[in-house]
């Protein structure tokens, strides 16, 4: 058994990992690289590996982050399932054309500047309805759904508390007689948040690849979190200011939130 970290590591974005075993070949998340220039232009890079080897793809959750190039992986040659929640899979439904869409505008805006430059026009990464097309690779399980991928590998996805259908999945692989766990917990909720369940307890692994993003921190506790706000809100309407609130929210054409 093998595991290969491909994509946010010692970065944010971009998730992508390999994992091998039992013979087969498994991407758990195929996520797109955002922030800095720089790391954008990583998205276009061929993928390291032979897209027409992997067997299976299993997806955490529809942030663009974890499941932006799956398009990209489809047009590059990938027709085998994507495994995810139901909820997930209808999320992307709508978030990888959105994407798509997006793709198509930056690239038009980004060849106008490529040209005035003397450099040959590009396509963008993918499309709108490339996007659509590779819906129909996606599989939707349930939470606690122990999954048979072949007789010597499952997995069952279990609630990550992040996002609607985000998803810690266990892996289970059985090679010459002996079988070993790993958990990929994708990006985990915090516990007691409105509208998510906490992320589940997962009590046993013998290899666990977990998000840490926010790991080196403490957390406050959510009452005390509100009181703050409350506290700065209402100090700042005494001072006549503005209280300008960032949202972090699953958006259609960077407009209409879902």
């Amino acid at each position: 058994m093998n595991i290969s970290f491909l994509g946010a590591t010692k970065t944010v974005t971009g998730s992508n990992f390999l994992l091998e075993g039992a013979g087969k070949k498994i991407l758990i998340d195929c996520g797109l690289y955002q922030g800095k220039a720089a790391e954008e232009r990583e998205n276009y890079a061929d993928f390291p590996y032979n897209v027409n080897e992997i067997d299976f793809l299993l997806l955490t959750h529809a942030h663009i982050d974890h499941s932006g190039k799956i398009p990209k992986l489809y047009l590059d040659g990938y027709k085998n399932p994507v495994i995810a929640t139901k909820a997930t899979c209808d999320l992307c439904s709508i978030m990888l054309p959105d994407s798509g869409h997006i793709q198509e505008m930056e690239n038009e805006w980004k060849n106008k500047k490529r040209i005035r430059k003397g450099l040959p026009a590009r396509p963008p990464l993918y499309t709108a309805q490339d996007a659509i097309n590779c819906i129909e690779l996606f599989k939707p399980v349930q939470y606690d759904e122990i999954v048979e991928l072949t007789p010597d590998i499952h997995v069952r996805f279990n609630d990550a508390g992040h996002m609607l259908g985000s998803s810690i999945i266990e892996v289970w692989i059985k090679e010459n007689g002996n079988e070993k766990k790993i958990v990929f917990t994708g990006d985990l909720g915090n516990n007691d948040i409105p509208l998510l369940d906490s992320p589940t307890m997962i009590e046993t692994a013998d290899y666990l690849v977990m998000e840490s993003t926010y790991g080196g921190r403490l957390h406050i506790r959510n009452d005390d979190k509100a009181e703050m706000f409350l506290n700065i809100v209402a100090e700042t309407l005494d001072k006549g200011g503005n209280v300008v609130i960032p949202s972090f929210a699953v958006r259609k054409n960077t407009r209409n939130t879902i």
